[in-house]
């Protein structure tokens, strides 16, 4: 696109999601995040009503009774934003391509970053790190950050979510909240199969998430689309994946083709769930005819 019409995009996409930061997620962002920005401060006697999750077990093994790690809330946050602009953002079968949707979800927390006077930085992954765009304050920040979305052409064209999670553990040296915005979509091929293996001693995506949990407040927001979840009964139809180039033609008028279609996607999906439990990861599906608004709302509450 070329500069005018660049400029009218950013501006409508600024329009909208500022809107939706300053009038819908104004406070509900600070309450879903203001504890996730903390430096420890003390360990004292557990109480009842006390998050277990802030049991500090080392202490508790010493002492022989439960002691509770107090944290005092910093200052400012850091909020990175994990975006992945692999081939398969370029899928859409309704009212969004992928693309868009993410380019708005990510404009939106930004904004609602910098509302709440925290900083936001930008990782851009394929099958590999692409860009890194460090934090800033600012709406200046943020509308380069949005002109990145709209305009940054990756290298390659698959999905590597592992380095994109290493980077993140060596590059923001700081404890930040991390969203990691993709629909988590491995290289696989057409073939199907599990694109997020459950093996938690050999998989290196789920090993890469939970050192980068340990560090950061890591957030997952998984973009879907719903053909990819069920074929439609339109007969023969040739397949293209967007990351490998593979394509394939598959009989959709069959309907052990379709079942087994929709079996394949369950079970990735359960897996891939899984994997965010074990690993302490709030999560979020967002379907591409979904109002995400509703979506982000529920993540927010669920968190404050």
């Amino acid at each position: 696109m070329d500069a005018t019409e660049l400029l009218k995009k950013v501006r409508q996409i600024e329009i909208k999601t500022r809107g939706l930061s300053n009038h819908i997620f104004a406070g509900e962002y600070h309450s879903a995040f203001k504890g996730r920005g903390m430096a420890f401060a003390e360990v004292r006697d557990y109480q009842f009503g006390d998050d277990v999750r802030n049991i500090d077990w080392n202490v508790t093994a010493r002492m022989g009774k439960p002691y509770i790690k107090v944290f005092e809330e910093e200052r400012e946050n850091t909020v990175i934003l994990l975006i992945d602009v692999s081939g398969s953002r370029e899928f859409g079968t309704t009212q969004r391509f992928k693309k868009t949707l993410i380019t708005e979800l990510a404009a939106t927390l930004a904004f609602s970053t910098i509302q709440n006077n925290d900083k936001v930085g930008v990782v851009f992954f394929s099958d590999c790190v692409e860009k890194f765009i460090p934090p800033q304050k600012g709406k200046k920040h943020v509308l380069h950050i949005i002109r990145e979305l709209l305009t940054f052409e990756p290298k390659g064209r698959g999905t590597n979510l592992s380095e994109a999670l290493r980077y993140l553990t060596g590059a923001i040296k700081k404890r930040s909240t991390a969203f990691v915005i993709s629909d988590f979509m491995q290289q696989e091929g057409l073939e199907g199969g599990n694109p997020i293996q459950t093996d938690r001693d050999t998989t290196p995506f789920e090993r890469a998430l939970r050192i980068a949990s340990h560090k950061h407040d890591v957030v997952a927001l998984r973009i879907m689309d719903q053909r990819e979840a069920q074929l439609p009964d339109v007969g023969l139809m040739l397949m293209l994946d967007a990351e490998t180039g593979e394509q394939r033609w598959v009989d959709t008028s069959s309907s052990s083709v379709r079942k087994s279609w929709e079996e394949s996607w369950r079970g990735r999906n359960e897996a891939l769930t899984q994997t965010f439990t074990r690993c302490g990861i709030d999560a979020v599906d967002i379907m591409t005819d979904q109002d995400y608004v509703l979506q982000l709302l529920k993540l927010f509450k669920q968190r404050a």
